[in-house]
């Protein structure tokens, strides 16, 4: 192979390394994420769903899959109790709020429960 057949070579490969590198932060660029914190109302573990009330008293549905961590590494049904005070990391599409990271954060929230 020739210098100059090596060179378009390593120029195509350089190209192709650059558009991948572009298209995957497009992709990353769509996954937009959002933080709230808030006290637990209610967790449903069969639709793998918990509601969360903000300080503000909006209610919050959000739902978790197998790939949504937890601080100590436990399942979200089985970490996360009704009055713990969480800080949810979450994607949304079409308006569903899928969580990405659940932290318990404890259980002093009375207060905000009752506001």
């Amino acid at each position: 192979m020739s210098l100059r057949s090596k060179c378009r070579v390593a120029l195509l490969a350089a190209l192709v390394a650059v558009v991948a590198i572009g298209m995957s932060q497009m992709a990353m660029a769509d996954e937009v994420t959002h933080v709230l914190k808030g006290v637990v109302k209610s967790v449903d573990k069969g639709a793998k769903t918990m509601v969360v009330k903000t300080a503000d008293g909006a209610e919050h549905t959000i739902k978790w899959t197998d790939k949504t961590v937890t601080k100590g590494g436990k399942d979200v049904g089985e970490g996360v109790e009704e009055g713990s005070k969480v800080s949810v990391k979450y994607t949304e599409k079409a308006g569903e709020k899928t969580a990405v990271g659940v932290k318990d954060l404890g259980k002093d929230t009375e207060k905000v429960l009752q506001k």
